[in-house]
C-alpha cells in the first residue's frame, strides 16, 4: 500500500466496512479493463453519493493521490486503469434511477446505472435513451458518458453529447458542481455538459445525468444487402445516407469477416464481397416508404442480393452474421487490436479501399465493420504471433495517417484512453492540445484525476 497513513485513515471512515477495499484480491479486480491492459490500484472505495464522492476528492486531493472513476470497466483503451496508482472510484453501488419524466422527456439517473437496465425501465412509458453501444446489457451509463459511447443508433438519434440534457459532478478541485439544464433549450454560459461528455473522468466525476428522452417506434424493419466488392458497398453507404430518409442503424461488414462469421456461425451468413445490414423505424403507416426509399438507395452497381425481413424470425436471422463476428475474431486472436476510426461518409470507400491496402502491404490480417453511417469504422487488426503484432502496430500507425488525411477522427466511441494518447497529435494542432491542457488545469489543477490518459 503506497497511501499516506492520514489519507487512508481519512478514507476508511468516509467508506466503512465493504464500502472500501484495500485486499490484493479486490485490488486486481479493478486493476484492468477491456482493453487488457493492467495496472494495480492501492484502494478501492464504492460512493453511494454524490457529497461522499465530493469529500473523496477533498482528501485525495489534499495528497495528491490520483482518483480513477470507473463504470463497468467495458471500455476498450485502458481508460480506467489505474496507471499512476491511487484510488479507484467505482459508481456501481449509485445505480438508482431517480426520476423518469415523460411530460418533459426526461430522466434522471446516478452513474451507475446499468445501460440496458434504463432501457428497460423506460419501456412501459413509450421512451428509450438512444445511445446503444454493444456493452450495453452490462455497461454503466457514467462510462458511456465518459467515453461519449455510442452505438448502430447514432446515425439517426445521436451520441450521449446529443443526449443529455445535464449533469451533476466533481472536479478535480473537490468542488461539486452542476451543469447543463432540465430543459430542451439552453443559452446560459458555456456548455459544460458536453465538455464533460467524453473527457474519460479526466476532468470530473460525474455523480448524476439527466438524459434527454426519445418517444420509441412503433415499427421497425431490417434490410440486408450483399454486394461484389466493399468499394460497392461503401459506395451504397454513401447513397443511402444522400437522401432523405435516415436509417436508424448502418452497418459495414467486409468480405473477411463475413467469412469468419461463416466459418463461426454456419451457412446462414452470406459469403459476399461486402453486406450492409440496414434497419429504418417508424410507424406503420409510413414505414413501407421509408424502407422503398432506403431500398432504392442501396440498389446499385455492385449489388447482388437485397432481402427485407417482414418478420421477427427473418430479422433474426439477418443479424446472424453480426452478430457471429465478435467470437469469431476471438477464434483467431486472443490479442486482436480493435480501432474505431471515422470519416466523412462520402470518403468511406476511400478508408475502405485504404485499410484494404495497408492490409496488403503489412501482412496483417483485417477485418473491417461497424457503423458505416456515420462514418465510423471498427477496423480489428488479428495479429497471431510475435512477428504479426509487431507489423500490426506499423500498420496501424499508417491507418491512423490514411483517416487524418481523409479529413476524419482518431475514434467515433471508444475514446483515446491509454491506446491512442500518442497519436492526439496526429489529430489535432499544438495550439487545440494545448488549449486542452488549459481546460484539464481549470478543472484538475493537480492532474490527480484519471491521470496519464487522453492528452499526450
Amino acid at each position: 500500500m503506497n497511501l499516506p497513513a492520514a489519507l487512508l485513515d481519512a478514507l476508511s471512515q468516509l467508506f466503512p466496512g465493504d464500502a472500501m477495499a484495500t485486499g490484493m484480491a479486490e485490488r486486481l479486480a479493478y486493476a484492468y479493463d477491456n482493453s487488457r491492459r493492467n495496472a494495480l490500484p492501492d484502494a478501492v472505495v464504492f460512493p453511494t453519493t454524490h457529497e461522499q464522492t465530493e469529500a473523496l476528492m477533498q482528501a485525495c486531493r489534499a495528497h495528491r493521490v490520483p482518483v480513477i472513476g470507473r463504470g463497468r470497466g467495458t471500455n476498450t483503451t485502458g481508460a480506467t486503469v489505474p496507471v499512476e496508482g491511487g484510488v479507484v472510484v467505482s459508481f456501481e453501488r449509485m445505480n438508482r434511477i431517480l426520476r423518469i419524466d415523460p411530460d418533459n422527456r426526461l430522466a434522471v439517473v446516478e452513474p451507475g446505472v446499468l445501460n440496458g437496465d434504463l432501457q428497460q425501465a423506460l419501456k412501459p412509458h413509450g421512451f428509450f435513451w438512444p445511445p446503444d453501444p454493444s456493452s450495453s446489457p452490462w455497461c454503466s451509463i457514467g462510462g458511456n458518458l465518459a467515453c461519449n459511447s455510442a452505438g448502430p443508433r447514432t446515425v439517426k438519434y445521436g451520441s450521449p453529447r446529443e443526449n443529455t440534457l445535464g449533469l451533476r459532478a466533481v472536479a478535480g478541485t473537490g468542488e461539486g458542481f452542476r451543469c447543463g439544464t432540465y430543459t430542451s433549450k439552453g443559452a446560459t454560459g458555456y456548455d459544460l455538459t458536453r465538455l464533460l461528455i467524453g473527457s474519460e473522468g479526466t476532468l470530473a466525476l460525474i455523480t448524476e445525468a439527466t438524459l434527454k428522452l426519445t418517444p420509441k417506434p412503433s415499427a421497425l424493419r431490417t434490410i440486408r444487402a450483399t454486394y461484389r466488392d466493399v468499394s460497392a458497398a461503401a459506395r451504397a453507404v454513401a447513397r443511402i445516407m444522400a437522401q432523405p430518409v435516415t436509417p436508424c442503424a448502418l452497418e459495414f461488414i467486409d468480405d473477411v469477416a463475413l467469412k469468419l462469421a461463416r466459418d463461426y456461425g454456419g451457412d446462414g451468413v452470406p459469403l459476399a464481397g461486402a453486406m450492409l445490414m440496414i434497419e429504418v423505424d417508424g410507424e406503420p403507416e409510413t414505414l413501407p416508404s421509408a424502407v422503398d426509399a432506403v431500398s432504392r438507395a442501396a440498389r446499385g452497381e455492385g449489388l447482388e442480393d437485397l432481402r427485407v425481413a417482414e418478420t421477427a424470425k427473418e430479422t433474426e436471422a439477418l443479424w446472424s452474421a453480426r452478430k457471429a463476428l465478435s467470437p469469431a475474431q476471438r477464434t483467431i486472436s486472443p490479442n486482436k487490436i480493435n480501432e474505431d476510426v471515422v470519416v466523412p461518409v462520402s470518403r468511406l470507400p476511400e478508408l475502405v479501399d485504404g485499410i484494404k491496402q495497408l492490409a496488403k502491404k503489412h501482412d496483417v490480417l483485417i477485418v473491417s465493420f461497424g457503423h458505416a453511417g456515420n462514418g465510423n469504422l471498427h477496423v480489428n487488426l488479428l495479429p497471431r504471433d510475435d512477428a504479426e503484432r509487431e507489423r500490426s502496430h506499423a500498420c496501424l500507425a499508417e491507418i491512423f495517417a490514411l483517416v487524418i488525411s481523409l479529413e476524419g477522427t482518431l475514434s467515433g466511441e471508444h475514446g483515446i484512453g491509454l491506446v491512442k494518447k500518442e497519436f492526439m497529435p496526429l489529430a489535432l494542432q499544438p495550439s487545440t492540445l494545448h488549449l486542452m491542457r488549459n481546460v484539464k488545469a481549470a478543472f484538475d489543477p493537480e492532474g490527480i484525476l484519471n491521470p496519464g490518459k487522453l492528452l499526450p
